[in-house]
């Protein structure tokens, strides 16, 4: 038995929640000299799990983007594809998932070295997309999404053994304090938080609009927030929020008219390829959580103009 084939995180599996402390690194490389981005923003990413890094992308590419994004939300074929999530009560559009296998120009954004090139340098290597999708917070309908650590799902429902992923959000709307931003606890990625419940069967079909499992308990969540604080990811749309796998984070609903969107992609390191779920469950499918290519994302620098 390899380490690769062992529980290293187990969750729900007992009858109450518990704390366990990180086994993996953070940041995989420590050679500065050679980093896309400078070395005080590698180690705010080291320490508290995340990153927001300005202005990544023009306000033309913004435009493009979103362009594209209004075209895919208007698409019959892309709303009835089976890939894309509704609100649960509006049935808004909320997430067309896969877009880097789908759609040519959201392939060419996730192989862009203005974000791929920060993940490979975190993750230390080569690097696949496990998830693609293309967030829509619509304003006034917009739900929350509750507190949780994507870790604990991938670990458990997808089978990714380790915590060598990261996620990236491009923003494409501004996000302000009062939209719904990302929320974050800084410093929480260094603790895994042990969930109660078992899985229930083709439990993505109701977790991607409403997670009821894989989801802290109250206690944990409220000493994490008193140790570390909660963060909020405000910046102007053209930014990128990088964010540990492990990463508490959540988002408040959309009460205002400024709906909110954003491009995300999760990176995770080809020696990191998923496995059998630790759960007794069938694996989600594939346009949730890639289980067959795991072959080196070609990461280059891209023009989209």
């Amino acid at each position: 038995m390899t380490t690769q084939d062992v529980d290293l995180y187990p969750s729900r599996q007992q009858g109450t929640p518990g704390w366990q402390e990180r086994l993996d690194p953070v940041l995989y490389r420590r050679d500065f000299e050679n980093a896309p981005i400078e070395q005080a923003q590698l180690e705010h990413f080291e320490r508290n799990g995340y990153l927001v890094v300005k202005d990544l992308f023009s306000a033309e590419e913004v435009a493009l983007f979103r362009a594209e994004l209004e075209r895919m939300r208007q698409d019959e074929a892309v709303v009835h594809s089976g890939k894309t999530i509704r609100e649960p009560q509006s049935h808004a559009v909320r997430s067309v998932f896969e877009i880097h296998r789908d759609n040519p120009l959201f392939a060419r954004v996730a192989r862009d070295e203005r974000i791929a090139g920060i993940a490979r340098f975190i993750l230390g290597g080569d690097l696949y997309v496990h998830q693609s999708r293309m967030n829509f917070k619509p304003g006034f309908t917009g739900k929350e999404f509750y507190w949780h650590s994507d870790f604990e799902t991938w670990h458990v429902e997808d089978g990714m053994p380790r915590m060598r992923a990261l996620s990236c959000s491009i923003l494409l709307t501004d996000n302000e304090p009062h939209n719904g931003p990302l929320m974050l606890m800084p410093g929480s990625h260094r603790h895994y938080v042990r969930c109660v419940g078992e899985t229930p069967e083709n439990h993505y079909r109701q977790s991607l609009r409403k997670q009821e499992y894989g989801v802290p308990d109250d206690a944990s969540l409220a000493e994490l927030a008193r140790r570390f604080g909660i963060d909020t990811a405000v910046a102007p749309a053209g930014s990128a929020v990088f964010f540990d796998c492990n990463t508490m984070h959540g988002s408040n609903s959309n009460i205002t008219p400024c709906a909110r969107s954003n491009l995300f992609y999760v990176y995770n390191h080809v020696d990191n390829a998923l496995q059998a779920p630790f759960c007794e469950r069938a694996p989600r499918p594939a346009f949730v959580a890639e289980r067959k290519d795991f072959s080196p994302l070609e990461i280059q620098p891209e023009q989209y103009l």
